[in-house]
C-alpha cells in the first residue's frame, strides 16, 4: 500500500496454531466460536505478520516472526511452522538483510522476535539484520532478562544476546520518535511495555497493533481480553484508548494475527463499548 509518500507492506513471517483458550481468556467457548471456529483440538490458526515501512530515509521492519526459535515443553497446541519464510517473502520485495536498517520489536515473546537472529553456517546465533538497529523498550528488555514463573516459556535468549553483543540493540524508554514519520507508544497489557508502532504521512495515520489487539474482535470488543496478557485491566483501558484514538484520527489499523483480515478502519458503534471494523487489503 502506498500512504502518502511511504511504502507500506506486509510480509509473511509465518503461520501457527493456538489453543481458542489462550486467544480468548475468560470468554466462554460458547461465545467466541461465534467468530472464530476451531478444529478438533480447539486450536486456531493465526498469521504470524510483519510490517515493512520504507520511507525516503529507512527501511524499517517491525516484527520478525516465529524464526527459528524452540519451544521445549510447549504444548502441541502451539504448533509453530520452522521456516527462512521471512526472509524469501522479504527478498521478493528486493529487500536483502543488510538492506534492513531498523528493526522495531512489539515486544520480545518468541512469535514475534524469533527472527531477530539465525544460526550460521557453524551453528552460531547472529543477528539476522546485520547492518540494523534493534529498538527494544526498556522495562521489556528487563521482563526478558528476568522472566518470572508465568513468563519464561515466553522468551528465548538466542533472539537477543547476539545482537547487545554485536551492539546493534537500541533501549527505548516510553513513547519514542524514530523517525520523522515514524513513531512507537507503550501500550500496556500484554506485556507491561509492549510497544504499537505508529505511521504518519501528513493527515494520514497508520498504527502497527502487534498483540495489543490479536484480532480485530479484541479492539471491537474491549474486555475480550487473552489469556497471555500479564496486565488485563490495563490491557483493556489501552484498547479502549487505542480504539477512541483511531476513531479520532480516522487511523489505518494493522492486524498481525488475524488469518484473514489484514488491517481496517473502526468505526464507533450504538455501545459505547464496541466498536466495528471496516476491513481494507493492503496486500493488492
Amino acid at each position: 500500500m502506498q500512504f502518502g509518500d511511504i511504502n507500506l507492506q506486509l510480509v509473511s513471517g509465518g503461520t501457527y496454531q493456538e489453543d481458542g483458550g489462550r486467544l480468548f481468556g475468560l470468554v466462554p467457548r460458547v461465545l467466541w466460536e461465534k467468530v472464530a471456529r476451531p478444529d478438533e483440538q480447539n486450536r486456531l490458526r493465526l498469521a504470524a505478520r510483519c510490517l515493512l515501512i520504507e520511507t525516503a530515509q529507512q527501511c524499517i521492519l517491525v516484527g520478525t516472526g516465529p524464526g527459528n526459535t524452540r519451544y521445549d515443553g510447549q504444548p502441541d497446541s502451539v504448533n509453530s511452522e520452522k521456516q527462512r519464510g521471512l526472509l524469501s517473502n522479504l527478498e521478493r520485495l528486493g529487500v536483502g538483510p543488510h538492506d534492513v536498517d531498523l528493526v522495531i520489536n512489539t515486544h520480545l515473546h518468541g512469535h514475534h522476535c524469533g527472527g531477530n537472529t539465525w544460526p550460521d553456517r557453524n551453528g552460531a546465533w547472529v543477528p539476522t539484520f546485520p547492518q540494523a538497529t534493534y529498538c527494544v523498550q526498556r522495562l521489556e528488555l528487563a521482563d526478558a532478562r528476568f522472566p518470572n514463573e508465568r513468563t519464561r516459556h515466553s522468551y528465548r535468549s538466542e533472539t537477543l544476546w547476539p545482537i547487545e553483543e554485536r551492539g546493534q540493540l537500541h533501549v527505548l524508554n516510553g513513547d519514542t520518535r524514530i523517525g520523522e514519520q515514524v513513531r512507537v507508544m507503550v501500550a500496556l497489557g500484554h506485556t507491561r511495555a509492549h510497544q504499537c508502532v505508529v505511521v504518519e504521512s501528513g493527515e494520514r495515520k497508520a498504527l502497527f497493533l502487534g498483540d495489543a489487539a490479536y484480532w480485530p474482535i479484541h479492539i471491537e470488543r474491549t474486555s475480550w481480553v487473552p489469556a497471555y496478557d500479564v496486565e488485563p485491566l490495563g490491557s483493556i483501558e489501552t484498547k479502549r484508548n487505542l480504539a477512541r484514538w483511531a476513531v479520532e484520527h480516522r487511523a489505518l489499523l494493522i492486524f498481525e494475527h488475524h488469518p484473514e483480515v489484514e488491517a481496517g478502519y473502526l468505526q464507533v458503534t450504538e455501545r459505547s463499548d464496541r466498536f466495528q471494523l471496516k476491513p481494507v487489503s493492503l496486500s493488492t
